[in-house]
């Protein structure tokens, strides 16, 4: 089980660090699907960014993992007004990618596993 968690570990920490950096490369993407009735959304793409990397690197150290956990928890309950604005204007182009209105549920349930992945990596 140790195995696992230290693997399950090194992608959370990989897969938060990667998903920060990308709101500094690709912002377009990420700033379109911030709803409207929220202020700022260059400064919240940013922020966004900047506190899923910070995240990342303070799960690193076993110190520090309780309190970048419950971050992550608290960053992605932030994110789901987000979600739910592409569930209710889906279908929509997001870069790339065409977020169907399946896609966009997949998104907003996924939310709470991804809640639950940070949590396990608490202690």
């Amino acid at each position: 089980m140790r195995i696992l968690k230290n693997i399950s570990l090194i992608i959370l920490v990989a897969g938060y660090a990667l998903a920060g950096i990308n709101h500094f490369v690709h912002p377009d993407g990420y700033i379109r699907i911030i709803p409207p009735y929220l202020p700022a959304p260059v400064t919240l793409n940013n922020l966004a960014g900047f506190f899923e990397i910070v995240f990342a690197l303070l799960m690193i150290r076993p110190k520090n993992r309780k309190v970048a956990s419950w971050g992550i928890i608290l960053m992605l309950a932030a994110f789901l007004p987000v979600h739910i604005s592409m569930l209710i204007n889906s279908p929509l182009q997001v870069g790339s990618l065409m977020v169907t209105p399946t896609i966009a549920w997949i998104r907003l349930l996924f939310q709470p596993v991804l809640m639950l992945w940070a949590w396990w990596h608490r202690k």
